[in-house]
């Protein structure tokens, strides 16, 4: 088995209405094990359209993955389709069943009839238990071209398709592909549009070493390498010398080895100098502190996050001076400097980092426009601030991209760079 089609069911998933994350994450989980990607599809909740998309993934490839379309409502009709494909009659799967009433059971409420529909599988299939949720998936047998193919059926939920995908059919994938093994190592930077971490990257790895390939999720972008041997053959050493050469080329751009987010980075490395860290925000509504929070054990080193939106709020909780305010505004480097310290004193914390800024649609001037954002970092003895302009590019983008470069430069702060720029353009993001 050397190649793998994933299909996203689901009319929210077509229109636009919900990002399809799980393709993504299990093409690289599939990778792992030495089936490789070789197309993707979007389909909507419509029988047909499923059936033809099936049909054509399986001319691409031998495992077709599914993710949607397995709840108990009419325009779930993954498995149905699934078993039409593969002339198999759909049959009651009573362990299935057994455990779908058990979830309703500790709920206290009766089950709905309709949820019966999710224990139905086509006959003969592999059963896929869903220990978090309550459709189960199947690995189905499908004839085509000659030989047998199969369509794996997974909940669009990620949460339960990750843990059903890991305990199962990734499992049940690398034991059908036993001759090659692959493994990656993800790159994660900050301050380089994708454009230029390929440019940067040219050259260091050569096609017959490894494959390079590179994503753009904001607001991270990544490079991953994949190096490739039959089992037994040593891939995390090669991996090791190529990650050096990487290390070398991106610099400080780089800010962690695997698909780690910035706040994660930055509760490690206070973690490990035995640091705190307060939080005032303004333009960021409280993002930032957001961000820090959803990383476990979090507590040992957050002490604080205020968004002191208004002016008065900032003088009253922070101690901003009614004098910064009235000669330089709430978005400059010197109300970001007092915010910063404000937090840190309030908190009793060893760092501070503030946010201010213009975040948009309205409010924007010719001196600071929409995308004017002001940023400090303050520390028993010392002070950082600076204006940037990260774009008109719609308010979700300011805060977003604001809350990023603040959590960079506490994360520079802790790496001893607190007084080196961002010294590339990373999607307009520039010092003002």
């Amino acid at each position: 088995m050397k190649r793998a089609a994933l299909v996203a069911i689901g009319d929210e998933i077509v229109a636009g209405l919900t990002t399809d994350t799980n393709s993504g994450w299990l093409a690289g989980e599939l990778r792992a094990v030495g089936v490789e990607p070789v197309a993707g599809f979007a389909v909507t909740d419509d029988e047909d359209a499923i059936a033809r998309t099936l049909e054509r993934a399986l001319e691409e490839a031998e495992l077709v993955v599914c993710t949607g379309g397995l709840g108990p409502t009419a325009d779930d009709l993954t498995t149905a389709c699934v078993a039409r494909l593969a002339g198999r009659p759909l049959v009651m799967h009573e362990e299935s069943l057994a455990h779908i009433k058990g979830i309703f059971r500790a709920r206290g409420i009766e089950m709905p009839a309709n949820n019966r529909k999710q224990a139905l599988v086509p006959q003969g299939c592999t059963v896929i238990p869903n220990p978090t949720g309550t459709a189960p998936g199947v690995i189905c047998p499908v004839e085509r071209g000659g030989g047998t193919r199969y369509v794996a059926c997974l909940p669009g939920v990620p949460r339960e398709m990750r843990r059903m995908a890991g305990d199962t059919l990734v499992p049940w994938a690398a034991a059908r592909n036993p001759g090659r093994r692959f493994v990656s190592r993800v790159f994660s930077t900050f301050g380089l549009a994708e454009s230029k971490l390929d440019e940067l990257l040219a050259g260091v790895v050569d096609p017959a070493e490894a494959r390079l390939a590179f994503r753009a999720a904001f607001p991270r972008v990544q490079a991953r390498l994949t190096v490739s041997g039959a089992p037994g053959e040593e891939l995390e050493g090669r991996l090791d010398e190529l990650e050096a050469r990487v290390r070398e080329r991106l610099g400080t751009h780089l800010y962690a080895i695997g698909d780690e987010g910035m706040e994660e980075t930055v509760g490690r490395l206070l973690r490990e100098r035995g640091m705190t860290l307060a939080v005032a925000e303004s333009c960021t509504g409280g993002l930032i502190g957001h961000r820090v929070t959803d990383v476990p054990g979090s507590s040992a080193y957050f002490l604080l996050g205020v968004a002191t939106y208004s002016n008065a709020a900032k003088e009253r909780v922070l101690g901003v001076r009614a004098h910064t305010l009235r000669e330089h505004g709430a978005v400059s480097t010197q109300t970001a400097e007092e915010m910063a310290e404000g937090v840190r004193r309030l908190a009793g914390a060893g760092l501070g980092v503030s946010t201010t800024g213009i975040a948009g649609p309205g409010g924007g001037t010719a001196e600071k426009p929409v995308g004017t954002v002001c940023i400090g970092v303050a520390w028993e003895g010392g002070i950082w601030s600076r204006r940037y302009d990260v774009g008109d590019r719609g308010r979700e983008w300011v805060k977003g991209m604001t809350a990023q470069i603040a959590l960079d430069r506490v994360r520079r702060h802790l790496l001893g760079q607190t007084e080196e720029a961002l010294s590339a353009e990373a999607g307009g993001v520039r010092p003002a």
